[in-house]
């Protein structure tokens, strides 16, 4: 028989993966309505910020909290964003480049390489910061770059979570749609905890 706390358990599981599911067909829709490269700023930020109402447990209907923050996003979603998503794209085609010069250009990859996983992490941070913080549009890019260097096992967390949710989608490729979602869910959840924690931290030496 199944235990009445086994399926308590087994029941909010199932209800994270389809809270993922929703998210992710948020995300991809409203990213599709404003024609993917207006859309997908304004849809990031959305998706962040009802991860984030959900990771405090507030209780909201999903597609208008969505659709609501969306609109409110639309203009700086994008430029906080697409400078991002441009230069995670521009560092991917040089790795591939590089990676297509062979042993040759070794140096040029591992450097490129390791300049993408940098900012990747620097993005992890930066996108729930976004949402969290209340500051000046520039302001986030240097206060998420100090965050990453200064936190270094937290940002270790962050790339191996990130790792295994690429590792499951490159074996499992039908769990893609359902992954955008719970990467974005389980990035905010884990930086909520990382700025709560360095927060309390500040406190205690009377910097904040």
């Amino acid at each position: 028989m199944t235990s009445p706390a086994w399926s308590v358990r087994l029941y909010e599981a199932a209800d994270e993966v389809f809270w993922a599911l929703q998210l992710s067909l948020c995300w991809l829709l409203f990213t599709l309505i404003g024609g993917v490269v207006l859309g997908a700023g304004p849809a990031t930020l959305a998706a962040y910020a009802v991860a984030r109402r959900h990771a405090r447990n507030e209780s909201f209907q999903i597609w208008s909290a969505f659709a609501a923050q969306y609109r409110r996003e639309f203009g700086r979603g994008s430029l906080v964003v697409l400078p991002l998503a441009g230069a995670v794209l521009l560092l991917v085609t040089n790795y591939h480049y590089f990676a297509s010069l062979g042993p040759a250009a070794t140096a040029g990859r591992v450097t490129t390489g390791v300049a993408l996983v940098a900012l990747l992490v620097v993005v992890a941070y930066l996108l729930p910061m976004t949402v969290h913080y209340d500051l000046r549009t520039f302001a986030y890019l240097p206060k998420a770059s100090l965050f990453a260097l200064t936190r270094p096992a937290a940002s270790a967390l962050l790339l191996l979570v990130g790792s295994a949710f690429v590792f499951a989608v490159q074996v499992y490729p039908f769990l893609a749609i359902a992954a955008i979602g719970g990467w974005i869910q389980l990035d905010t959840w884990l930086c909520l905890r990382f700025f709560a924690e360095n927060e309390a931290r500040l406190q205690s030496k009377g910097l904040s």
